[in-house]
């Protein structure tokens, strides 16, 4: 058994690809201790079954690159002061850092100095992620230097893991060694995101449509409030449920009441209990997952997409090059990214056609066979044990009876 060190600059247990690898972790019997970001209604310091969670204040505000290096520059100077005084303390076997930023990996200098393994999960790709977000080209000097210090954070480490082969494929570009990088997908947790009756409040003739997660420009929701004004009229009892929170929110607000649909979107207004969220989406007709196309959202996957897929909920889907290479035109109703015209004639189809959206559940549970967490857990724990130089203490064909 290790003594695990986790960090992150996001919330925890909020954050669930986190949460997912946690549990892992204690599957193989190692306990983890967690440093990560602190929520207003959160405890600084909470002990948990897996260990300990402490938790940095943030700085207010967002802004451009300017605040976000303030930001992460904060957060990394709390994150190596109180690395460095655990690992004196308790003496960790492993530290992870999970991104953004890549730089944070920094704040294990000193377990790394000392010889303990240092994984890096890289959420993001980073220099594709300010490109876009900041609206400057690839070649740009900021680019630039953010790409050559998420190679330097790759080298700093023992091992990487990320989510897709696409990012792998721009960090193996950009000169990471393809060994180094372990694919592990964003899968959904099945023991949380599984399929569950409609809820019996759900009323008759209603056509429901559902999202979740953070509401930032990117995530298009400003499309799907615009195609639910496109087709109201058509569509009897046609409904958006929107549960999350985000910069974009106030925008999306706006939108709705611009566009008169108050009786058909649904905002909660900030994050809801799990229960809640799990009935609102296993009332739903669709899923929506309406990401915006560019060089960023070619290579990721959202969270969102694999909880439809696990709670068996057809859904229509932005394209993206990491969803049109890993998935079929079967698998889910796709659009075109950034067009509410065509995500609405996306929803007019599911809503016409019931055998169609049967038809999605049934094949798209085929496909993401070989993506489900029971699967991408055992490649994560695998590299988690070839970094400690362990065993497997499971190995898949023991639990291949367990996972079918």
């Amino acid at each position: 058994m290790a003594r695990v060190l986790l960090i992150r600059q996001a919330f925890v247990p909020l954050d669930p690809r986190v949460k997912r690898e946690i549990d892992a972790l204690r599957t193989d019997g190692h306990s983890i201790d967690v440093i990560c970001r602190r929520r207003r209604d959160e405890p600084g310091r909470e002990t948990t079954e897996h260990g300990i969670i402490r938790r940095l204040p943030g700085l207010p505000g967002r802004g451009g690159p300017l605040m976000y290096i303030i930001q992460y520059a904060w957060f990394m100077l709390l994150a190596t002061i109180w690395v460095t005084g655990l690992h004196l303390r308790r003496g960790y076997d492993l530290v992870q850092v999970n991104t953004l930023p890549d730089t944070l990996v920094f704040a294990a200098w000193l377990p790394r100095l000392l010889g303990v393994p240092v994984v890096i999960d890289l959420h993001e790709v980073m220099p594709e992620f300010f490109a876009t977000k900041f609206g400057v080209a690839l070649d740009h000097p900021f680019v630039r230097a953010v790409a050559a210090l998420e190679q330097l954070s790759i080298r700093f480490s023992t091992h990487a893991v990320t989510c897709t082969d696409q990012m792998r494929d721009a960090f193996v570009a950009r000169g990471t060694p393809a060994e180094k990088i372990t694919v592990v997908m964003n899968s959904a947790d099945e023991r949380i995101f599984g399929p569950r009756p409609s809820p019996s409040h759900k009323k008759p003739g209603e056509f429901v449509l559902v999202c979740h997660g953070t509401i930032e420009d990117r995530y298009g929701h400003e499309e799907m409030v615009r195609a639910v004004a496109l087709l109201r009229q058509e569509i009897p009892g046609l409904r958006l449920l929107v549960f999350g929170e985000g910069a974009h929110l106030p925008a999306i607000r706006d939108l709705v009441t611009a566009l008169s649909v108050e009786q058909n979107v649904w905002l909660s207004e900030g994050f809801v209990p799990l229960e809640e969220l799990l009935d609102g989406i296993s009332g739903a007709d669709v899923g929506i997952v309406a990401m915006r196309r560019d060089v960023f959202r070619d290579m990721t996957h959202c969270h969102k997409m694999f909880d439809y897929i696990a709670m068996r909920i057809p859904a229509a889907v932005s394209r993206t090059r990491a969803v049109q290479e890993y998935f079929d035109e079967d698998c889910f109703e796709l659009f075109e990214a950034g067009d509410a015209a065509d995500l609405a004639r996306a929803i007019r189809r599911l809503w016409l056609e019931p055998d169609r959206r049967k038809q999605l559940v049934q094949h798209v549970s085929v496909v993401n066979e070989p993506y489900r967490w029971q699967r991408q857990e055992l490649v994560y724990r695998a590299a988690i044990a070839a970094v400690l130089g362990e065993q497997l203490q499971r190995q898949p064909a023991e639990v291949s009876e367990e996972i079918n």
